[in-house]
């Protein structure tokens, strides 16, 4: 996730606002089954009817996780296109999240927020990430 930073030189603080937002009125799937990270619009869009049983260009948020919990990619349709985002860790794993229906489930903007920034919910800690050395 990019972070804006006041003195313009690139490098992000942990203080900084994410500049992925959450539009209001989106819902945001989180795919429970470990995901092919290579896939892109096609193969994800097509995840999202197969699976998730949900329409893709509905605009909502789709998350999917890869085995190992290292990557994370978002498919979301936007004003005419696809939009796909992703993050890899350096260090760490995201947290895993249970329930739903076994293949989707609903993540709120706070479960959501915590899962990109390493915040494991279910026991309320923060998981292992990479630091950055000034």
């Amino acid at each position: 996730m990019g972070y804006r930073t006041a003195t313009g030189n690139g490098r992000g603080t942990a203080s900084a606002p994410p500049m992925l937002s959450i539009p209001a009125g989106r819902r945001i799937w989180l795919c429970l089954q470990p995901t092919d990270i290579r896939r892109s619009f096609d193969g994800l869009s097509a995840l999202v009817k197969t699976h998730l049983g949900e329409n893709p260009t509905s605009g909502h948020w789709f998350v999917f996780v890869n085995r190992r919990r290292t990557q994370i990619k978002l498919l979301a349709f936007e004003e005419g296109g696809y939009c796909v985002w992703s993050k890899r860790l350096e260090q760490g794993q995201f947290a895993a999240l249970t329930g739903g229906d076994g293949y989707k489930r609903a993540l709120c903007h706070t479960e959501f927020l915590g899962l990109l920034e390493g915040i494991d919910l279910v026991v309320k800690k923060r998981r292992k990430r990479y630091k950055l050395v000034a």
